[in-house]
């Protein structure tokens, strides 16, 4: 019997793929093309994971979670790489923030769900529109589509609608500035929803990855996860992407093939290959972030301060002996 032709490229021809006609061919500038040589220059071979992978992390992960989750209510417990990198921090500050939980939008906190609206915009409109239009789409788009910043979006004062719209068009210029065009044979997804079911439905993983490219082959990893950060470098950055690719394993079977950070205001990328090591390293801190989770929500251990340099910008600070020790320590070394 004839093999059936493979539609899907393989890892090393997905961000080499044919003239795109919806995508004019432009000359790359250097940022553009270092970008470029980053994300191809994997493995010469192709890297095959075992089928059994995705079932073995499960089992792993359901075997640390189930005595953890097991006198928790039937309502799932929602776990996110937001709460997991809090939990990971300094639990005074986590407990506090939680216990004084009462969100409300900002043009700093709105800026990340504009600029990643109009960089989607930016990859299915025909031309080159200028980055303020793709953010005044995006502002319109999201006033109508968005039920929470939605409603902020309609409300919002003036000033605060010029310093959001400064913001982002900051961001995706930088976007656009450092990023090649991205051509449909790349499947480039943005802001793609991945979710897992855990112990019976009483754990769900979730997260929202900013930018995907490529796919998997069967087996054959393909994938790269992006994610697009303002700042500098922090760990909390590696690990949010490596829960990133525990979900996505879980859910597809086949892991991604790479990570990779964009720092927007330095045009870094930050990649990382992902091995069995780097999945199983995620099951560990997901498992760890959950049960210190339900220690401090539900069976209520006492919070454990941990300090560092954010101490200095902690709300908790004033009352907070081991941060301000730590800030008097630091100022003297």
């Amino acid at each position: 019997m004839a093999s059936i032709p493979a539609i899907i490229p393989t890892p090393s021809d997905i961000l080499a793929g044919p003239y795109d006609p919806v995508v004019e061919e432009v000359p790359l500038n250097p940022a553009q093309a270092d970008l470029l040589a980053q994300l191809r220059s994997v493995d010469e071979d192709d890297r095959a994971f075992d089928a059994e992978l995705r079932v073995e992390l499960r089992a792993e992960l359901e075997a640390r979670l189930a005595p953890v989750v097991a006198s928790l209510p039937r309502t799932p417990l929602f776990v996110n790489k937001h709460l997991l990198g809090q939990v990971h921090g300094c639990e005074v500050r986590f407990v506090h923030e939680d216990a004084e939980r009462g969100f409300a939008w900002t043009p700093a906190l709105a800026r990340g769900s504009v600029a990643h609206k109009a960089i989607e915009l930016s990859m299915n409109l025909p031309g080159h529109p200028a980055p303020l239009v793709l953010v005044d789409e995006a502002v319109e788009r999201l006033r109508e589509s968005d039920r929470s910043l939605g409603e902020w979006l309609q409300t919002c004062s003036e000033a605060d609608r010029a310093e959001l719209r400064g913001e982002a068009n900051d961001q995706v210029a930088k976007f656009l500035e450092c990023w090649p065009p991205l051509k449909r044979a790349w499947r480039p997804v943005p802001e793609s929803k991945v979710s897992a079911d855990l112990c019976g439905d009483a754990v769900r993983l979730s997260g929202k990855v900013d930018l995907s490219i490529g796919a998997a082959r069967g087996n054959v990893a393909g994938k790269v996860l992006i994610d697009l950060k303002t700042g500098m470098f922090s760990p909390s950055h590696v690990d949010d992407l490596r829960f990133y690719a525990l979900v996505e394993t879980l859910r597809l079977g086949t892991p991604p093939r790479r990570l990779a950070t964009h720092y927007l205001d330095s045009g870094r990328l930050q990649p990382e290959d992902v091995t069995e090591d780097v999945l199983f390293a995620a099951v560990d801190r997901t498992a760890e972030g959950v049960a210190r989770l339900v220690e401090l929500h539900h069976d209520g251990r006492e919070p454990v301060a941990r300090t560092g340099p954010v101490c200095r910008w902690c709300p908790v600070l004033p009352t907070c002996e081991p941060g301000r020790r730590h800030l008097a320590e630091a100022d003297l070394a």
